[in-house]
Formats: structure tokens, sequence, C-alpha cells
């Protein structure tokens, strides 16, 4: 194998062989094909694209480049859940304990903070005591024992995908559909769940802002996990305002579990429900060694997961599931637990109108400028501040009505938050229609 063959063949159009995908992924991971050279192909790929194959291939290969984690030792079928990132997404923290309660395994690995959306661990970790870092063999210790467990990514998990994103991100080629499913996919397949459900967000706080580029990338991903034999199925949902009512980690860890108390804002619970129903569609297929796709029973899931909600089960295994990593659960009966921030800071509309669109990207840099998210990974995360969101899209707002409601331990930064959270509003003089939370869905 020649790398300089390779870009050539890429360069000119050709669909790259398996070897010749192997043999690039092999190179980056062990530093035998330089930087400019790696560079170069992943410049010819953005430029010509690959079809699904080569994309499927490229994902396998990146997968393999690390641990592959082994979860035969689980007594279930596993199920993984994946989001694309967003403002306000707390739903794996309500997803693992339903389909816990409900008898379905999920076994999740889960990253940190980084820019305007929040990480899964670093609401976990604003949790006393909470592990998020377990060997293997607890990992699955805590799946079997519990039925849910998320612990944060280890860095032996797809090493290739880390050091081509680093090139993507200083070459120009983040923003090709291929690249981007097999990095999100690489490490999915790496995780070794036997069926994968995609949270796809679009709008003003996803990385997909519309709805045609959140589908592309939707059927490249579900078109790798099938070709890879892991059943999976994705959904396009709504990011054009913060999911929930809370952004920051404590805020959302309580929002969470009033969900699972059965007092739920709307549009999380309707996401965390239709995510959580896919998952037991898929694991149900599984189950019953079904080859082709599942087919729809939407109602029967639908009232298995507000059963398990509001017989208290699903509080009860969240509850299990904190105990199991090390954290004190006795915070679900008094929040005051994960302790509050100095002060609040309301946020007053300036002028009056029907909200009708946000920019929530705007949203979650206020929470990060609070102290509450990362612009560097080694950053130190504040757990207690955020924003509270007290109105949303089509709502009719006062001037001088409260907008929404900053927690903060540093009131200069809370002024300055306070601005952006205005800035991401606009106001019309006429309700706007309103949009689906959850748009599409992609088998």
């Amino acid at each position: 194998m020649n790398i300089l063959e390779i870009i050539r063949n890429k360069r000119d159009g050709r669909k790259l062989t398996d070897d010749e995908i192997d043999f690039f992924v092999k190179g980056i991971t062990d530093g035998s094909i330089p930087d400019y050279q790696a560079s170069s192909l992943l410049m010819a790929i953005f430029l010509n694209g690959m079809d699904i194959e080569e994309t499927t291939k490229l994902t396998i290969a990146m997968a393999e480049s690390g641990d592959m984690l082994d979860l035969s030792g689980i007594n279930g079928t596993v199920i993984d859940k994946h989001s694309t990132g967003g403002v306000g997404d707390k739903t794996t923290l309500i997803i693992g304990p339903i389909l816990a309660a409900l008898g379905v395994h999920t076994a999740k690995m889960s990253g940190r903070g980084l820019g305007h959306t929040g990480g899964t661990v670093d609401k976990l970790e604003s949790i006393p005591g909470f592990k998020s870092e377990l060997s293997e063999e607890r990992f699955i210790e805590v799946v079997n024992e519990v039925g849910f467990s998320d612990v944060s990514q280890t860095k032996s998990l797809a090493p290739a995908d880390k050091k081509i994103y680093a090139l993507r991100d200083v070459t120009g080629t983040v923003e090709n559909y291929s690249l981007i499913a097999s990095s999100i996919m690489s490490k999915k397949l790496a995780a070794g769940a036997a069926g994968i459900v995609l949270d796809v967000k679009c709008g003003s706080g996803a990385f997909m802002k519309d709805e045609e580029s959140a589908k592309q990338l939707a059927e490249v991903m579900v078109g790798i996990g099938n070709n890879a034999g892991r059943k999976t199925v994705a959904l396009i949902t709504d990011m054009n305002e913060p999911l929930g009512r809370f952004v920051g980690n404590t805020l959302e860890v309580i929002e969470a579990v009033e969900v699972l108390k059965g007092h739920g804002e709307e549009r999380l619970t309707e996401v965390s429900m239709a995510l959580a129903a896919e998952m037991l569609r898929i694991a149900s297929c599984l189950e019953e060694g079904k080859d082709g796709k599942c087919s729809p029973d939407t109602d029967r899931f639908m009232a298995e997961i507000k059963r398990v909600i509001e017989d208290g089960s699903a509080l009860a295994k969240f509850r299990e599931f904190v105990r199991a990593q090390g954290g004190d659960d006795s915070f679900v009966d008094d929040y005051s637990l994960l302790g509050t921030a100095e002060y609040t800071f309301d946020v007053k509309s300036s002028e009056a109108g029907y909200l009708a669109s946000c920019d929530t990207e705007k949203i979650g840099l206020a929470t990060m400028h609070l102290g509450g998210g990362r612009q560097e990974l080694d950053d130190v995360i504040d757990p207690v501040v955020g924003v509270e969101i007290k109105k949303k899209l089509g709502e009719y707002i006062e001037a001088g009505e409260i907008l929404a409601v900053i927690h903060s331990n540093d009131r200069k930064k809370s002024e300055e938050a306070a601005d952006m959270i205005r800035e991401a509003y606009t106001l019309t003089d006429s309700e706007p229609s309103k949009g689906k939370t959850v748009i599409e869905r992609i088998v």
C-alpha cells in the first residue's frame, strides 16, 4: 500500500477499497502516515465524498483502532442512545432508568461538554459522590445489577477518530456527512451495543441547522449502523430552543428527576418518551429474532413508559443507578443537597411581542459564560450555575416581563449573560406557527 496512490485515487473520484481504508486508519493511528498526507486524503474525501460502503468500512476501521467493548457478560439485550448535541439535553438521565424499569439494558458511554453544548458526564458528576470512571468489569456489573450504567468515554475508544477529528478541525474538512457520521458511529460501534437509537438535533442550537442537513446525516449514520450489523434508527428532533426549562448541570439533573416524578416539561418529556419507545422497539425486535425492520407499536411502548413513571419504578431505578456508581441519591428528596448558586438574576424583556425565534446557541454560550460550560476540555465547571427559561417560542411576553432567570455566582458575568439571552430572542407582532418537536423518523 502507498498512501500517495490512495490520495490520488480519492482525488480523482475513485472508490477506496477496504484494504486502502484499513491502511489509512492504521497509519494515522500509529503515526506512520504523516499529518500532511492524512490531511490531503481528508480533503479529497471532503471534496469527492464516500459512498455508504466506504463510509461503513471507515467507521468500522476507526472503531477497531482501539478497544472494542465486550458486552457479552451482560445478561440481556443492550441498546445504546446517542445525541448529536444540543442545549438543555438531559434525555439520557431520563431514558436509562425508564428502560431499566422495563427490563431493557442500556450501557452508555458519554462525553463531557465543550462549547455551547452540555455533556452528560458533567451533569452526572454534579451529583455528590458520583463516579463516571469505572473499570470495564464494574461497568458491566452495574448494567447487570441496575439495567443502566453511564460512564465517561475511555481514551482507548476509537483513537483513530481523535486524530482524524483533530486534523479535520484545522484543515476545514469538518462539514462532510461521511466524516461526521464515521466519527460519531465509530464510538458507538466500539461501545458494543446490539442496537442504537440516534437523536439527530436540528436547529439553531444544533450542529445541523436545517432539516435537510439533519436528515442527510441521519440517513448516513443509520446506514452505517445497519451495515455494521447493529439495528439502528434515528429521530430528528427540534433544537430551535432549549430542551426543557433549564440549562446547567445541577439544574438539568433536577429537571430530569422531575420528569421521572411525572412533572416533566412538555417538549423534554415528548423527546425522552419518543427515544425510549424507539429503544424498546429495537430491543423487542432483537429479542424476537427478527431480521427485518421493526414494526411500529408506539401505543404499547408509550403506555409502558407512562406506567413506570406513574408507579415510581423508573425513579427507583434512577436512585439505584446513582447509588451503584457511588452517588448520594438523597438529593432526589431534597434538591438543595446539590447546592445552589449564590444569587438569581431576572432577565426581563425590553419589548412586548410573540417569541418568534431563538438563537439557542447563544443560550448555551450564556451558560458557558457563567461557568457552566467549557471553552477548553481542562476548564473547571461550576455545576450550580445556569439559566431557567421562563417563556417558550410562540408565547406572548409583555415589556418588563421575565424571559429567563440566571443562576450565578458572579454578578458581572450575570449581566453579560443577560444581554446574550435577550439578543437570542426575536419578537414579532403576530403569533408564529408552532413546529414539531419530533420532526422525522429515519430507518
